[in-house]
């Protein structure tokens, strides 16, 4: 069974766009994102991120786990990243970190730049996700397919990311159907004793049923295309999308600010900023 994902932007400004518009929108803004370490500039994508974000009308409270998910991942990254450097700093040397004190047992020195560094990562990848957002909620399912297609994507790559697309809640329905089918047996597999591991293993009876259950439905999508004559020509969409001027402002817009961060960046503009109060602090 081939299911569809929410769409919650139904409806929305963003919504309305061009499906190849968060697409488009979402790689200048990674390139654009990756190139700065400036918190003082990020701070100002994240805020015009955060405008685009709320173009889209996504309802937090049907995204809240996902984004707490996102936040707290980003921020263990963040965290352990900061942790395995040593307190090394990209192009810093160690004779001119600023330490503020050293983490216990490790010995990691957490310096001014490193404090900057993290702080700095954490609002690049928040930007990350604010852009990000839309692309996986703000695009009709149907959509995604042809968008990738107009953009010049090969047709198999692009159905292949629209069936996955597709496939993802499917198989979280399946997994709950499995689950429920096991409860009724009698096995509930959230509840007993024992650590991680054993957890683990009580899952081997919702896990062995649902891969199956994948490889199955897999194995008949793929004969219902190859029935359909799938990959012998050009493949055709019934979908027809066209840029209007909104569409055009927003892509413009994109790819000025990509241009103008690239050129900065070249002239040596964007790079790490230190926070003056923790050169204070580090005695500087």
């Amino acid at each position: 069974m081939i299911s569809t994902p929410r769409y919650l932007g139904r409806g929305s400004w963003l919504g309305s766009r061009d499906p190849r518009v968060p697409l488009v929108v979402g790689v200048l803004a990674a390139a654009t994102v990756i190139q700065l370490w400036d918190i003082r500039i990020v701070s100002v994508l994240f805020v015009l991120g955060q405008a685009y974000y709320r173009t889209a009308s996504i309802p937090f409270r049907l995204v809240r786990r996902q984004w707490a998910f996102a936040v707290l991942f980003v921020s263990i990254l963040v965290l352990v990243n900061t942790i395995l450097t040593g307190g090394a700093i990209g192009d810093f040397d160690r004779s001119d970190l600023h330490p503020l004190f050293y983490l216990p047992l490790l010995g990691t020195p957490i310096s001014a730049e490193s404090l900057s560094y993290g702080a700095t990562q954490l609002l690049r990848f928040l930007t990350f996700i604010t852009i990000g957002f839309p692309i996986a909620y703000a695009i009709a399912p149907s959509d995604l397919g042809p968008a990738l297609a107009r953009l010049r994507i090969p047709e198999k790559f692009a159905f292949g990311v629209d069936l996955t697309y597709r496939f993802i809640p499917s198989l979280a329905g399946d997994l709950q159907e499995t689950i429920d089918a096991q409860r009724v047996r009698g096995y509930e597999w959230d509840k007993g004793r024992g650590g991680p591991i054993a957890r683990v293993r009580r899952t081997v009876p919702l896990i062995v049923p649902l891969t199956m259950n994948a490889i199955v439905g897999a194995e008949d999508t793929i004969d219902a295309m190859d029935l359909r004559g799938f990959g012998t020509g050009r493949r055709s969409w019934l979908r027809e999308l066209a840029y209007d001027r909104a569409d055009r402002a927003l892509l413009l817009t994109a790819l000025a600010i990509f241009f103008a961060v690239t050129i900065a960046s070249l002239m040596g503009l964007t790079k790490l900023w230190v926070f003056p109060p923790l050169l204070t602090l580090a005695g500087e």
